[in-house]
Formats: C-alpha cells, sequence, structure tokens
C-alpha cells in the first residue's frame, strides 16, 4: 500500500472527528492538500518542508491546469492524463518547482502533443532566459499598456451605524501590447516613496502587505521603492496590495420590513448612494415559497430598477439590481405575498448584502504618476489607466 493511499482515510477520520487540518501527518509522511471543486491536490513530503511554498505550488498548479482545461474537475483530468503527466514532469523535478508559467508551458506542451516531431528540441530558449516569463521577438503594430488599479472594500457595519470591521484590498494588472523586451517604471503615491524624496504626504498612501508578479526587481524596490520590470505578454497580475483603514461607508441602507395577517410580507428599503448596485435582503430561514405582487419606485428618477425573488422552500431573498444610479437618495418598495405559514417563530434580523462598482474612484486615493516604458528600439507607448472601486465583503447589519 502506498503512501498516498493512506491519505484519503485519514482525510475523512479527521474530519469526523472534527480535527481537519490543512496538514496531515502519517508516520514520517506529511501531507500538505487543497481542495478545488471535487479534487484533492496533494503533495507529500519526508522532511520539515517550507509549507508557505508548497502551498503556493499547489495553487499555482491549480491556475495552470485550468488554463489547459477550462474547467478542472476529475472529468477533465481523466480525459487529459497525458497532458497532465506532460505539465507535471515540467512544474516540478526531484522536488523543485520549474517553470509555473502558463503561458510559456504553452509554446512547448500543447493540446496535440502526438502532433509534434521527434528528434526536435520542444523547449523554446525562453525557459533557461534570464527573463522566463517573456519570449523574444514579440511584435504588435501598436504599443499600448492597459492598467487596471481594482479597489474591492470590505465592510462591516452594525445596526447603530458604527463600522466594525474594514478594509481596503486593491490590485494593479496590466494588459501588455508591447514589442520586444522593453523595462517599464511604475510610480505611484508611495508614501514611503514621498517620505525618501522629501516630499510632501498629504496626498500619499501607505501600502500595507505587498505583494509582487516574479517579474518586478525587489531588490530595487527594497533601495528606492521604484517598480521597475520586464513585463509579461498580455493579461497578468502586477501587484496586490492591503490598507486597514477606516472607510466611510459608500452606501448607506436602511430597511423596514413588516409582516401583516402571516401572509404578507412588505419591505422598504432607502438607500443612500452612487455607483451601480446590485442589493439583497435576506429572510428569516423557515419562510415558505412566495411570490412578488408588485414592485414600485418614483417614475421621475428614470432609471431601470428590477425587483427579483428568489424564494426556497426554507429561504426567501428578495434583491435589488439597479443597473445605475442617477440620484444620491433612493427607496425601494415591495410586497412579498406569502403561500402559507406553518408556524410563527422568533425571527432575527439577517445583514443586508451589497454589491457595487464605481468608475474612476479608488476609496484609498491611490494614483497612477507615471508609467515610463523604455526599449531599445525607441518606439513610443500608450498607456492608459482605468480606476474601478467595488465591494468585496459589504454588509450593513439591521435592528
Amino acid at each position: 500500500m502506498s503512501e498516498i493511499e493512506h491519505f484519503l482515510p485519514l482525510l475523512m477520520q479527521r474530519e469526523e472527528e472534527g480535527a481537519l487540518a490543512p496538514l496531515l501527518s502519517h508516520g514520517k509522511v506529511h501531507f500538505l492538500w487543497i481542495k478545488h471543486s471535487n479534487l484533492y491536490l496533494v503533495a507529500t513530503t519526508l522532511k520539515n518542508a517550507n509549507a508557505s511554498l508548497v502551498y503556493s505550488f499547489l495553487y499555482k498548479t491549480v491556475e495552470v491546469f485550468s488554463e489547459y482545461f477550462k474547467e478542472l474537475e476529475e472529468e477533465s483530468i481523466r480525459d487529459n492524463f497525458v497532458i497532465v503527466y506532460e505539465l507535471l514532469d515540467e512544474l516540478m523535478d526531484f522536488g523543485f518547482p520549474q517553470t509555473t508559467d502558463s503561458k510559456i508551458l504553452q509554446e512547448y506542451i500543447t493540446q496535440q502533443g502526438n502532433k509534434l516531431e521527434t528528434g526536435k528540441s520542444r523547449v523554446p530558449p525562453t525557459v533557461t532566459n534570464a527573463v522566463s516569463w517573456r519570449s523574444e521577438g514579440i511584435k504588435y503594430k501598436k504599443n499600448e499598456v492597459f492598467i487596471d488599479v481594482i479597489e474591492s472594500v470590505n465592510l462591516l457595519v452594525n445596526a447603530n451605524g458604527s463600522v466594525l470591521l474594514s478594509d481596503i484590498v486593491g490590485t494593479i494588472k496590466l494588459k501588455v501590447f508591447l514589442s520586444g523586451m522593453p523595462e517599464l517604471r511604475l510610480g505611484l503615491n508611495d508614501r514611503v516613496l514621498f517620505e525618501l524624496t522629501g516630499r510632501s504626504k498629504n496626498k500619499s498612501v501607505e501600502l500595507e502587505d505587498v505583494k509582487f508578479h516574479q517579474c518586478v526587481r525587489l531588490s530595487r524596490f527594497d533601495n528606492d521603492r521604484t517598480i521597475s520590470f520586464i513585463p509579461p505578454d498580455g493579461d497578468f497580475e502586477l501587484m496586490s496590495y492591503r490598507l486597514s483603514t477606516q472607510v466611510k461607508p459608500l452606501i448607506w441602507i436602511e430597511s423596514v420590513i413588516e409582516k401583516f395577517s402571516h401572509s404578507r410580507v412588505e419591505i422598504m428599503v432607502k438607500e443612500n448612494a452612487l455607483a451601480s448596485l446590485f442589493m439583497s435582503r435576506a429572510l428569516p430561514a423557515g419562510r415558505p415559497r412566495g411570490s412578488l405582487r408588485s414592485s414600485q419606485w418614483p417614475t421621475a428618477w428614470r432609471y431601470p430598477c428590477l425587483f427579483l425573488a428568489m424564494p426556497t422552500p426554507h429561504a426567501s431573498r428578495p434583491v435589488w439590481a439597479v443597473p445605475s444610479m442617477c440620484q444620491r437618495r433612493m427607496l425601494l418598495f415591495g410586497v412579498l405575498s406569502l403561500s402559507r405559514v406553518e408556524k410563527e417563530e422568533v425571527e432575527g434580523q439577517p445583514p443586508i448584502g451589497v454589491k457595487f462598482e464605481i468608475p474612476y474612484f479608488t476609496v484609498s486615493g491611490i494614483q497612477v504618476r507615471y508609467m515610463k516604458i523604455i526599449e531599445k528600439s525607441g518606439y513610443q507607448a500608450l498607456p492608459w489607466v482605468r480606476y474601478i472601486t467595488q465591494s468585496g465583503d459589504y454588509q450593513l447589519r439591521t435592528s
């Protein structure tokens, strides 16, 4: 019996005992595992290995397989087992991670692997270059860089209006269409950089938990906070960051729910916002199936508003979807008719969940000050910047 065959019984045993952990041990063998859909990806080690490295490799393996098979599940593994063996052979050698960039792997491991001619080297020179994430000889008629600064706001507000939890998680994503081997330098309103150069800190942002793509020269960033890199071709995430700052609620919501004769529920929601909005108000569990009778809103505001009901045998969740809002204040009103009520019970007040997106705006105030593109041929390239603020886990409790 091989060691990996001990994993699943051990996992089920720990799950029954309520002692499930991301690392399981059987004798001298340690299992580090993650779950994706209906699959378990497991790494085994006999040594005191770097757990962060192992989990990073497992998640990177999921990312590579998803790039090849679109949906990573048991059926896709069975249908493409030859490609899976080839990928694993390139991803790791003798227990050490090797090439994990899916774009580079796709250059010489294709879905038509049986059509490759034997005797020819299948390994592109990119793998052995110092810049393994970008191929040489790339050419575009129009050289452009698109920069997306996306911030997600996580917020929890209690019924009294006090903010219990708030933070901002940001990412900077690039879409690169540049010829040759360009070097890019990105400048942000980083507070540490402003302090080093003696500038005013009024419009600067203090970034925390910064994580970069492998193309960024970390030594240079540590020295003078310059983000310098040779980018991969196409889409990639350059960096991510977090700010644990007090965030003022961007969208404020008040709700009133009234029950009449145990068969009808009226819901009124007041909201104060300026964004595209998708809002849901959960009804207490145990409600029977219901149907939406009507939806009303002031006709003077002249923009569409949808009131959707998604009832289940155990819960009903009315949802308002507002594609765009022209006013800062809005009143939504709906009546939910219940088919029957089995029994009256004491009910809590579930929070209101909000999903929104605000273009041309960042909560933290982060700004792209410049993007310099340097290439030996000296061509001119156009950088485009877009700012987006969206909801993360955004919830408002009600009394």
